[in-house]
């Protein structure tokens, strides 16, 4: 299986190949390179699509030290420099969304645009800290129990063939890889007064019935983009691109067809 030891870790990753330009994809929490199957169907037969594990997530070997999703961001520039990619159009949902931020920032000439997927700019929602503590709390512990995992996949999936897919992933894994991770999400700096330095084109797309991401969290992010025309709206939940990915897809390629050469 293809790894990169990218600082200090062993990165998994896929990679369609090719010559086409590259768009390289994060998922978001608790997920992994595979809720991006869709996506990567439908863009591979133009583009080359990377597709990647972060830390703590999926096949990816992490050491299980604290991090941020600065680091995470520094994994994705890395994965590229181990591919020999100079820029990509850098992209991803929700977590992946918070690190694809974070490496528009840190290498702007790197990042040909941005595909920002049910994410935001701020930190964690103060109405959402205490419920999200307690449940990583027990995910740590007891682990993830069927009540817990059952309640946290219809937050982020909400659909009835994909919740169960996702619910027996996380019940193999080891419970205590939630600790560091869990951390990062909780703890993560507010970067919307940043924003206004990221100048590359960017594409913003959201669920309607997204809960753990408000639409007007991620509309504000939006504005404060120069590059971005506003926020695609789309059914689903948080994971809209894994459960509604036909509207998704279309915005993706009419926005990769439309970047300057």
């Amino acid at each position: 299986m293809p790894h990169a030891s990218i600082n200090g870790q062993k990165i998994y990753f896929e990679d369609t190949g090719g010559d086409g330009p590259v768009v390289i994809l994060a998922h978001g929490f608790l997920m992994d390179h595979e809720m991006f199957v869709h996506q990567v169907a439908a863009l591979r037969d133009t583009y080359r699509v990377i597709t990647w594990d972060e830390r703590g997530f999926g096949l990816t070997e992490f050491d299980g030290a604290p991090f941020t999703y600065w680091d995470s961001a520094a994994d994705c520039l890395g994965l590229l420099d181990h591919l020999g990619v100079e820029r990509a159009v850098v992209g991803g949902m929700s977590q992946g969304g918070f690190l694809s931020l974070r490496a528009a920032l840190t290498a702007p000439d790197r990042v040909r645009a941005l595909i920002l997927l049910d994410t935001q700019a701020g930190g964690e929602d103060a109405a959402h800290i205490e419920a999200y503590t307690g449940m990583l709390q027990m995910w740590a512990t007891a682990g993830p129990v069927d009540e817990l995992a059952n309640t946290v996949a219809t937050i982020i999936i909400d659909d009835p063939d994909e919740n169960p897919k996702w619910v027996a992933k996380w019940q193999a894994r080891p419970k205590e890889l939630i600790v560091e991770a869990g951390a990062c999400l909780m703890n993560r700096d507010d970067i919307s007064d940043l924003l206004g330095g990221i100048t590359c084109p960017a594409l913003v797309v959201h669920g309607t019935e997204d809960t753990a991401i408000t639409l007007d969290l991620a509309e504000a992010m939006a504005a404060s983009l120069v590059g971005c025309g506003g926020v695609v709206t789309v059914g689903g939940a948080h994971a809209a691109n894994l459960t509604n990915p036909e509207p998704v897809n279309a915005a993706i390629l009419d926005f990769l067809a439309g970047l300057p050469a």
